[in-house]
Parts: C-alpha cells; structure tokens; sequence
C-alpha cells in the first residue's frame, strides 16, 4: 500500500530560497557601486535599497541587481574582482606604501592602489581607511596602523579574509569582523594595530552614511511590527 500524496508531483517545486542578513547588505552594496558608476539615479537608488532591505529571498534579491551588473564586462586582464565589493586584485609593483596623519587626518576611499606593504601613521590625528572599492597590488597585503594619541578606522570589504593582530597601551583596538565564513584562495589582509593612548577600530562592509542608517533602522522596526507586506 502506497499514499500518492507523499509521491513529488513534477509541478511541485521547492520554495525560494530565504534571503540572509548578509546577503542583502551585499545586494545593497552592489546597489551603491552602480549608482557611482551611473548605472542608477539615486531616487532609483534608494527605491531599491528599500526593496533589498525587505526582500525575503535571494531570488528577489538577484532581480534587484540583474540589470546593473555586467559579469564578464571588458576591464583589465590581470584584475580580479572580489566578491561583491569593488575590490579588486592586480598584481604588481605601484601603490601607496604610506599613509601619515600629523596633527591632521586623511580619509583614503574609492578606487586607490594600495602597496604590497602600507603603514599608517596617526600622530594626535587620525584616518579613515577604506578598502572596499581599493586595488590591491598583491593576493597578501600587510597593513600597519601605528597610533600615537591618536586612532581612525580601517574598513575591509565582506568576502576577504581578515587577520588582525593588535597590542594596545593606555588605549584600545575595536574589531569587529562578525562571524562571515571566506571562501579559500581568495587575497589575504593582514592588519596590525598599535595604538598608545590612542585606537584604532576595523570593522567589516561600508559605512553607511546617516539617512541609510536611519533607513535601515525604520525599516527593520516596521518589519518587527508587521507593517511591511512578505
């Protein structure tokens, strides 16, 4: 004896994959690269991002991008993209080896060529590293994030493994790299922080600018209360 109803049926099909956290802040940042590149206005931009925080799958979420992203597009035969940030890997010599706050601050953003070896040097001044939309030059990169009465913060990009060694004297290190899982053989960071009565913090994805954050904030509360259509 046999029941038909426990026999898959050919029209049956498995539900859509549910969309993570994770996954759609990578949406989101596939979103921002487009609109920088001119691919989406920001009325656009902001229509989708509001779509990508709620979205409830990946499938929905691959919609999302489908028509800003250009896999396979012309670029230059030795660079690599990683993941879904606008890292990207060429190999060679070049890049900035030194990046020195003196009583002043730098902010390094946006596309820059990032050496092999790169020392950051906060005297009482600070800097904002980001290397989301950066350009290695090698698969490892050393950074060292020397401190004096002073601090910033580095910013690496998701899909990238991170290692950080840190040593802090009458100040502190914030890390924050949350619990991402990297595929093998992707480029390797290597940050070092040293920091007297000073700190430096290195978290993980982009900074999201005030009204993103607010955004964001709104719209996971009015999920919470049931008001966002599945």
């Amino acid at each position: 004896m046999s029941d038909d109803s426990l026999v898959p049926r050919p029209s049956d099909q498995r539900p859509d994959l549910r969309a993570s956290d994770a996954e759609r802040e990578q949406t989101a940042e596939t979103l921002r690269r487009a609109m920088g590149e001119g691919r989406l206005s920001v009325e656009e931009l902001e229509e989708r991002l509001r779509a990508a925080y709620t979205a409830p799958t990946v499938r929905e979420l691959e919609l999302l991008v489908s028509d800003v992203t250009a896999p396979g597009a012309a670029g230059g035969a030795t660079a690599t993209p990683v993941g879904t940030s606008g890292l990207t890997v060429r190999e060679g010599p070049g890049g900035d080896r030194w990046v020195v706050s003196i009583m002043s601050g730098h902010d390094r953003r946006g596309r820059w060529r990032v050496g092999a070896r790169c020392t950051v040097l906060n005297i009482m001044g600070g800097s904002s590293i980001d290397l989301n939309d950066a350009e290695l030059s090698d698969r490892v990169t050393q950074l060292n994030v020397f401190s004096v009465m002073g601090g910033g913060e580095v910013r690496v990009p998701d899909g990238v493994e991170v290692e950080v060694s840190n040593l802090a004297i009458m100040g502190g290190n914030d890390v924050q790299l949350g619990d991402q899982v990297v595929p093998p053989g992707g480029p390797v960071i290597r940050i070092r922080l040293v920091s007297i009565m000073g700190g430096t913090g290195v978290k993980r994805g982009r900074r999201l600018s005030k009204e993103e954050r607010q955004r964001q904030k709104e719209l996971r509360e009015a999920e919470s209360r049931g008001e966002l259509d599945a």
